[in-house]
């Protein structure tokens, strides 16, 4: 599980309208079961080293997607660095048709993230290390934070993908169901969603991602110059492995288990993950606290400045300060 130097190294893609944060390093790391993942590293801005954030997307994402973010954490000392979920991205694609969001089992992102602490952070990157993830990547950070407690300080996830609303099982019972569907042959199957429409000005109307314009259409720029970047529908497979991954979650040992300082945000008008379910985690975790941005959408980091400045504020009061 080591970064590889490659000659033919991985690329950022360039728009004008998202500019590369300063010092981006690009780069592979290989997982265990040999999975090639892009990442890309990013030192501190001016002043006093603060450590690193390690950044994990939500599902679909990729890392242009949080240059802006990136960039503000620059500016607040901090180095960081992330990477592309298998699957998405960069990243080498799970199975055959590349624009399917696929993976085998939830726990392949745990050993995702291990190989990036391994191979990247730990040798390359300033300490200490805080994880900030979001959606999909916020329900691994929490995993990660139940398995091992020493590979970051703190952690801050934002509208972690812990309960989906309108389901008509709870999370144990939706893994039974798409576990069997799975094992029927059905595991490649899309599983079509509003959501998942390819970003487009036309779709901004009502969606339930952003109320910002202006960070949607980075977006939609980034992918029409790398089109390659782009995760279309989940299969079921990947469904079994989401809602598996939110059983554990959602197991009554699972707080207790957690022993890293945690903040969670959760979006008041979030129609992707459940608001609902974040509080009821958020109360019973002993090592962590909750908070509702009001009229935020499940995007926290792309929503208009008077959002994405609670959220900063947040990160600034629970991170920020960390090491003082």
């Amino acid at each position: 599980m080591n970064a590889i130097v490659d000659p033919n190294a991985p690329t950022l893609a360039v728009v004008e309208s998202n500019p590369v944060p300063e010092g981006a390093q690009v780069g592979w790391f290989e997982t265990a079961d040999r999975m090639k993942l892009r990442y890309a590293r990013f030192p501190k801005g001016e002043g006093a080293p603060k450590g690193t954030v390690c950044l994990l997307h939500g599902r679909t994402e990729f890392i242009e997607k949080y240059f802006e973010t990136i960039a503000d954490l620059q500016a607040r000392g901090f180095a960081v660095a992330t990477f592309d979920f298998r699957g998405q991205g960069g990243s080498q694609r799970v199975g055959a048709e590349r624009r399917l969001g696929h993976v085998i089992a939830f726990d392949d992102y745990w050993e995702d993230l291990r190989a990036f602490h391994s191979s990247v952070l730990l040798p390359d990157c300033p300490a200490p290390y805080y994880l900030v993830g979001h959606s999909m990547g916020g329900l691994v950070a929490l995993l990660a934070g139940a398995r091992d407690r020493m590979m970051f300080e703190r952690m801050l996830v934002s509208a972690p993908m812990v309960g989906l609303d309108k389901q008509p099982f709870g999370p144990v019972g939706m893994a039974r169901l798409t576990g069997v569907a799975s094992m029927l042959g059905l595991g490649r199957l899309p599983v079509a969603r509003q959501e998942d429409k390819p970003p487009s000005e036309a779709n901004f109307a009502g969606n339930p991602l952003t109320s910002d314009l202006t960070r949607f259409m980075r977006q939609v720029d980034v992918l029409n110059a790398r089109p390659e970047l782009m995760v279309g529908a989940p299969t079921v497979r990947w469904a079994h492995a989401a809602f598996s991954g939110m059983a554990e979650a959602q197991r009554d040992s699972f707080p207790n288990a957690v022993k890293i300082p945690v903040l969670m945000l959760a979006a008041a008008r979030d129609e992707i993950v459940s608001t609902g379910a974040i509080e009821q985690l958020g109360l019973r975790m002993r090592s962590g606290r909750h908070a509702v941005i009001p009229g935020a959408r499940h995007e926290l980091f792309m929503e208009n400045d008077a959002i994405r400045g609670q959220v900063l504020a947040a990160f600034d009061a629970f991170i920020g300060t960390a090491g003082d």
